[in-house]
């Protein structure tokens, strides 16, 4: 339990006046990924249901899109727009690693966020007007599922920063810890809760495998750019993945 506040803590910024002291094998908090993105899912969707009540679906799904930045900090999205900004510089492998480092806001950083931005909030639009804005609980779990990965044999071309902490920490037995309980809370919440069909509930669960698959090949791409992963490749996973766990929602589901 404690690991878990410990990175709840760490990940999101939900109020947890909680001292769990320092932990040596922080990198084991790993097993909890998924279950963050839950609590992230379930206050989302909360904040999604009274929105609705009192402002229309496309506001809604702006304080929606919002809402998912506050209770993370903007942490993700920093590190969707570093990212951008240094593999697309076209520069060599250091002055990539001394872009990602800059505080600084790039053209590619900031087209890069307000597409996403858009997207997710054209997609969240669409889960309200279908009536089915529950599935975007699984939208945190799947993602933080899928960034397992890429810290499953993976290095850092840095010698310090935060993603050092996980980078090629991840064990497989990890992975499929994650992925059982993940797709546990998917079945369970979808058919008990939502009373969603059992097809819907089978291609809710098989977007994990589109997110896998789309994270392997981002992570060689990034390999061929920098020979590595940073912490803001990380973050960057969680916020491509996001997006596009609603991209296969609308196409395959809705």
């Amino acid at each position: 339990m404690k690991r878990f506040i410990s990175i709840l803590q760490f990940m999101t910024r939900i109020p947890i006046n909680i001292n769990v002291g320092f932990d040596e094998e922080f990198h084991k908090t790993l097993y909890y990924f998924p279950l963050v993105g839950f609590v992230l899912g379930i206050l989302t969707f909360l904040i999604g249901l009274v929105s609705t009540t009192v402002f229309d679906p496309f506001i809604s799904s702006i304080i929606i899109t919002l809402a998912g930045v506050i209770l993370t900090g903007g942490l993700h999205i920093d590190g969707l727009g570093d990212t951008f900004d240094a593999l697309y510089s076209y520069r060599d492998k250091e002055k990539m690693l001394e872009i990602m480092k800059d505080s600084r806001l790039g053209t590619n950083s900031l087209l890069a966020i307000m597409f996403l931005i858009l997207l997710k909030v054209g997609f969240v639009h669409s889960l309200i007007i279908n009536n089915l804005l529950w599935l975007i609980i699984f939208m945190p779990v799947i993602a933080r599922l899928g960034v397992l990965t890429i810290t499953y044999k993976t290095k850092t071309p840095r010698e310090k920063g935060m993603g050092n902490l996980f980078i090629g920490k991840c064990t497989m037995n990890m992975i499929i810890v994650g992925t059982i309980y993940s797709v546990s809370l998917i079945a369970f919440i979808s058919k008990f809760i939502f009373l969603a069909e059992n097809i819907t509930i089978i291609e809710t669960i098989a977007s994990i495998v589109i997110v896998f698959l789309f994270i392997n090949m981002f992570k060689r791409h990034v390999y061929k750019k920098i020979d590595g992963v940073t912490g803001d490749i990380l973050g960057c996973t969680i916020e491509l993945s996001e997006a596009l766990y609603l991209i296969y929602i609308y196409l395959i589901i809705i």
